[in-house]
């Protein structure tokens, strides 16, 4: 039996020493900050071209977070391939010989690209507070404004839960190319859209990534949105939920699969018949 202190080594081993998943993360920090910086740069510039209502609603701090609508999508990547590349390499099948327990093995996966993905998220939303707020100027606010750090935290979480979320539904596709060609429209594209479909954005609120992006906002129906039926810390919980049933459906998917079944690999020959040549 595999011990625990074990297989978390072995699973940073494998984080740290793919170059890809590195490089995501990289991605994820600089796109968001350096998108963020750029729309708060524009909003400043044009926000007496703003209307009435998006200019008493504007919400600095929401605005420091703009570019986490493509940030998020590099966080899709990097746990789409911390878990779908055992099983594109067929590895998942040395992985699973040297730690039997199947549930120790994914959910010490999980955590440790988790940790990583969380700390990264906060460094990432942390940076793009400040800078987003050094160019908005005077329009800008500060860490000691009323829930402005509940914010700017509550970002760094979304963007770590997120990757952690997809990490749950490669476990249930095995699949890292069909895993990203699912998550990323639904977050880039789906999702976007149909919060404008007047009957369709009553459900579309309570999907995930709606849900949890609810806790970046500061002020109350920011920059003319709809109002929200909940609030951020209860948004943030719908996002945990998500991603708590699809980690679930990924430990039944890995459990309940016979290993030789994985990752397109031989499958058992039942009992009296002879194996193909």
């Amino acid at each position: 039996m595999a011990s625990v202190p074990a297989v978390l080594n072995s699973e940073w081993t494998k984080i740290r020493t793919v170059s890809s998943t590195t490089w995501t993360l990289i991605c994820a920090f600089a796109v968001t900050v350096a998108m963020s910086a750029g729309i708060s740069a524009l909003l400043n510039s044009t926000f007496d071209d703003l209307s009435k209502a998006e200019q008493a609603t504007f919400d600095p701090t929401l605005v420091s977070f703009s570019g986490t609508a493509l940030g998020q999508l590099a966080m899709i990547v990097f746990g789409v391939l911390v878990v779908g590349t055992e099983y594109s390499s067929g590895m998942i099948r040395t992985s699973l010989a040297a730690v039997p327990q199947r549930g120790t093995l994914l959910f010490s996966k999980i955590a440790v690209a988790g940790v990583l993905a969380l700390l990264v998220g906060l460094l990432t939303s942390f940076v793009s507070f400040f800078l987003s707020q050094a160019v908005l100027g005077d329009r800008g606010t500060t860490l000691g404004e009323e829930n402005v750090l509940r914010a700017v935290v509550g970002a760094g979480l979304y963007m770590g839960l997120i990757a952690i979320f997809s990490m749950g539904v490669t476990a249930i596709l095995r699949s890292s190319m069909l895993s990203m060609g699912i998550l990323i429209p639904f977050f880039l594209l789906i999702s976007n859209i149909l919060t404008a479909v007047p009957y369709a954005k009553d459900v579309i609120r309570y999907f995930p990534d709606q849900a949890g992006s609810k806790i970046m906002q500061v002020v109350p129906d920011a920059m003319g949105s709809d109002s929200s039926p909940y609030g951020p810390w209860t948004g943030l919980a719908k996002l945990d939920a998500g991603l708590g049933a699809a980690v679930l459906a990924g430990y039944l998917s890995l459990n309940n699969r016979h290993a030789c079944g994985l990752a397109g690999g031989p499958r058992p020959v039942p009992a009296g018949q002879t194996p193909a040549p």
